[in-house]
């Protein structure tokens, strides 16, 4: 690749974009690249310092903050896009600065390919979420009446079986997912997850990605390699599963415990990496249960009632991240008085990475979203999945039926779910040995490092120096 060519990546606002966007901007520079990452100067602090230190990487930290609305005209957006202006302008000017080759963009912030078509530069669309969550999503919205299966259920042709969609899901109507996620079934009515688009109505980020030249998934071929074909099928255009992207020590552990403090931000918590070791290493293999439901979205009032309830009621241990959930203040000091010798309550952020590395944690109680479950999978951490919004219910979907590595909470989640179904699950999850098998034989897939299947980079490359340099 020449020295005289940068490729843009540009990230969305938060640490589910933020993450994957500055893993992608290392693993290209490993692949010959020099890199600029473009982010909103708000999350600047959250770079870990061994990025800001590669040579091969540029950060353009920009002053306007980012917005996923819909137009690249909409008032919110025009000062990040003069921004984004002003700073390709400036680099056109100088004389030794390398050209923009092409640009990878977040799907979140997908305006912004249009700023750089202004200087003739070409838009990759990049998905920080799974193949799959859009390969169903575009799969529901063209399932024909003639796919339905003799169950109800309705097959999407060009996918496993065993994704066919269920009649109680195709009779829910669309309500569209809470900030600009990709079309995901609602987890009661009302709920905000939204529900799958009718035949005939294309999820919204197909709008979003037209003019691109190819499409990026932070995923890989070992884990979605159906789901990868079928998007480049029905796109029409070059599809790359680049990930996970997940830190170099996720990759090279070997084995031993991975410290969160060492390779990102550390946020404010109410418990330290140190005891968290010191309580997980007095308990035994595959004992200990995760919990936790991201940094986005929560449980409401009453499932997370029911799930005090049965935490309380099992004999299981826990480690629970009570900081992300909107009720959690008062159910951390109840669940606390009732099973203090059998728990850790953490309020704030948790190191996800030690905990679910560490041979004392058996399973992760989790809303399933991406980088949640790439990490459990590639830890050999089977799952109990409650997904809420979006994304979380294919990603779900993908764990329960598809690489069968986990359980759902619920059979159906419109519903309250009950304190009696979560004690039931957690202990079918725990104690199922072949399912922990199945784990850990996906967890040895990557044993060798970054996923060997991981060609992508090297195809990308191709199509990038042989179509644009």
């Amino acid at each position: 690749m020449s020295a005289s060519a940068e490729i843009f990546v540009v990230s969305g606002p938060g640490p589910v974009h933020l993450h994957p966007c500055t893993e992608l901007c290392l693993r290209l520079t490993r692949n010959g690249h020099r890199t600029t990452l473009v982010i909103p100067s708000r999350v600047s602090s959250a770079i870990p310092p061994s990025f800001a230190s590669n040579p091969l990487v540029t950060v353009a930290p920009l002053a306007a903050s980012f917005s996923h609305r819909k137009l690249i005209s909409d008032p919110l957006n025009q000062s990040a896009v003069q921004d984004l202006s002003a700073h390709l302008e400036k680099r056109t000017a100088g004389s030794e600065v390398p050209r923009v080759l092409c640009a990878v963009a977040d799907l979140k912030v997908w305006w912004t390919k249009e700023v750089f078509w202004k200087f003739d530069a070409p838009v990759i669309s990049f998905f920080t979420f799974g193949s799959r969550a859009a390969a169903m999503g575009l799969g529901w919205s063209r399932a024909q009446v003639s796919d339905t299966q003799h169950s109800g259920a309705r097959l999407i042709r060009g996918l496993p079986e065993e994704m066919a969609v269920p009649y109680s899901d195709l009779k829910r109507e669309p309500s569209g997912p809470p900030r600009g996620g990709p079309p995901g079934p609602s987890r009661r009515p009302g709920g905000g997850g939204g529900g799958p688009p009718k035949p005939g109505i294309e999820p919204t980020w197909v709008q979003k990605v037209k003019g691109s030249i190819g499409l990026m998934f932070n995923t890989c071929a070992d884990l979605e390699h159906p789901f990868l074909d079928y998007m480049g099928n029905q796109m029409e255009m070059p599809v790359w599963g680049v990930g996970p992207l997940l830190p170099e020590q996720f990759w090279n552990t070997s084995g031993s415990l991975i410290s969160d403090r060492e390779i990102r931000h550390v946020h404010k918590s109410s418990c330290t990496e140190d005891k968290v070791i010191q309580w997980l290493d007095g308990k035994p293999r595959r004992s200990v249960l995760y919990v936790a439901f991201g940094c986005e979205v929560g449980l409401d009032k009453e499932d997370l009632a029911e799930l005090e309830a049965a935490l309380g009621e099992s004999n299981r241990y826990f480690i629970w991240l009570i900081g992300s959930t909107r009720y959690g203040a008062d159910s951390s000091d109840r669940i606390k008085s009732k099973v203090d010798d059998r728990s850790v309550i953490i309020k704030g952020w948790a190191p996800q990475l030690l905990i679910l590395s560490h041979p004392s944690t058996g399973g992760f109680l989790s809303h399933c979203g991406w980088n949640s479950t790439v990490e459990a999978i590639g830890l050999g951490v089977p799952l109990l999945a409650w997904p809420i919004i979006g994304d979380q219910h294919y990603n779900a979907k993908l764990v329960v039926s598809h690489l069968k590595v986990g359980y759902r909470v619920a059979e159906y989640m419109s519903q309250v779910v009950k304190k009696d179904e979560i004690v039931k699950g957690i202990e079918r999850l725990m104690r199922d040995e072949e399912m922990h098998e199945r784990a850990a034989s996906i967890k040895a897939r990557f044993g060798h490092g970054f996923p060997s299947r991981s060609s992508a980079f090297d195809a990308f490359r191709d199509f990038i120096k042989r179509d644009f340099e």
